[in-house]
């Protein structure tokens, strides 16, 4: 469980940087417990998954990452903070892993058709879900997850019913989810859920998350990130 040491994270200065959306990610993933063979897909900085490595300790951990920088930007930070984690720079959907994993988690692009795209091609790949379809993803982590494994990820809430019907296809059963939102009179920009493959549980709709709440700073506090640019 949480500990008091800092995680350093690289991060390029003009690069995507990490958000409120991976800590909060990484506090609905630790509720769950985490263990066995974990796969952090897209890792950016490596901020989800060596947070989870620092607070579970036993977890065997791989991070991989389709842009070359985002790999030496985690491969750095996790020898920075001495973590285990085998870091690869593939992509999710031409991989077939040999052992699959208990545990797949992700920020991934999510930005929807029509949003106003950066010229950066490094910001564009890390946030527009067009790089990166959700039909495409879950079909890949479908196939490298263990029966009853656990798909863990954030996503724009306004999507909720395409995400819904891909997890359904590719026979995921959502068991939990909790929507985001800035403060309480705001509409819901976030979603996490916890998917489970061939599960039978009904789901369970937690409470939701206000970023202006006092949870949201005992996140912050708990995880205890501090970004070093290069």
């Amino acid at each position: 469980m949480p500990t008091d040491k800092t995680l350093y994270l690289f991060q390029h200065e003009e690069g995507y940087k990490y958000n409120s959306d991976s800590l909060v990610l990484y506090d609905f993933i630790s509720k769950l417990n985490p263990k066995g063979r974990v796969l952090d897909v897209g890792s950016g900085s490596g901020i989800v998954g060596l947070l989870l490595k620092k607070d579970f300790t036993k977890i065997a951990l791989t991070q991989i990452d389709i842009q070359p920088l985002h790999v030496e930007l985690t491969c750095k930070s996790a020898k920075k903070n001495a973590l285990d984690s085998e870091v690869l720079h593939v992509d999710i959907r031409e991989c077939k892993f040999e052992d699959k994993f208990d545990f797949i988690v992700t920020n991934p692009p999510y930005y929807h058709e029509g949003s106003q795209k950066s010229e950066n091609d490094a910001l564009v790949v890390s946030r527009y879900a067009d790089v990166l379809p959700f039909s495409e993803l879950c079909r890949a982590v479908s196939t490298n997850i263990k029966p009853r494994g656990s798909f863990v990820f954030c996503y724009d809430a306004k999507q909720i019913d395409v995400l819904l019907s891909e997890l359904l296809k590719n026979k995921f059963k959502v068991n939990h989810m909790r929507f985001v939102h800035t403060k309480q009179s705001k509409d819901s920009s976030l979603v996490l859920i916890h998917a489970k493959k061939s599960s039978k549980s009904l789901c369970k709709i937690l409470p939701p998350v206000y970023m202006d709440s006092k949870e949201v700073e005992e996140i912050y506090k708990n995880t205890k990130t501090q970004s070093l640019l290069c």
